[in-house]
């Protein structure tokens, strides 16, 4: 505890954040998956109110994201990591191939809304595979090497792909209609 007053003033807010914080104290499951819930709330966030060519748009050049392309990487990534590897479920990858690795970011020519719908399935399947497993310390299979990853490692990498992409949200939503807030 200290004896020093709290500062005034905050980082803003978004004036429609319906986000749940996640909590202070816990224990380390419900932690981890209260954070990745709030960054994938805050991805949502970020891309609401947009319309579908605000949401494609390739704002902050040279770079070539686009929030549409930031969505369709987030829905594969949520299946490789939870359902191909962890739940070692037989489903096709999402918007990626070896001879075209980065479809999810440059192929923007499928419907915005659809890519929201498969994201928010994808999340919603990572939710129940995660909530299935008895420990974080269950495992599944790394595919690029054979080795064993835990449930608690997916999960602390998730947190760190979306507070990136999150990151570049910012730059994007900020350039698109002047919006910032966290």
């Amino acid at each position: 505890m200290t004896d020093s007053a709290a500062p005034q003033h905050y980082a803003p807010r978004w004036s429609d954040d319906t986000r749940v914080p996640p909590p202070y104290v816990g224990g380390e499951r419900e932690t981890l998956v209260a954070v990745l819930d709030w960054h994938r709330a805050t991805f949502e966030l970020k891309c609401a109110g947009l319309l579908p060519e605000q949401l494609s748009a390739r704002a902050v050049p040279p770079s070539g994201l686009s929030l549409h392309g930031m969505v369709r990487h987030l829905a594969g990534a949520e299946r490789w990591w939870f359902r191909i590897q962890f739940a070692d479920e037989s489903v096709p990858m999402l918007y990626y191939s070896d001879d075209d690795p980065d479809q999810d970011f440059d192929s923007l020519d499928g419907d915005i809304v659809e890519a929201f719908a498969v994201w928010r399935t994808e999340c919603e399947r990572s939710r129940q595979i995660t909530a299935a497993a008895a420990s974080l310390d269950e495992t599944g299979i790394r595919k690029s090497t054979g080795e064993p990853i835990s449930l608690r490692r997916i999960l602390v990498d998730m947190i760190a792909e979306y507070a990136r992409h999150n990151g570049h949200a910012d730059l994007l939503r900020e350039c698109i209609d002047g919006s910032t807030g966290m």
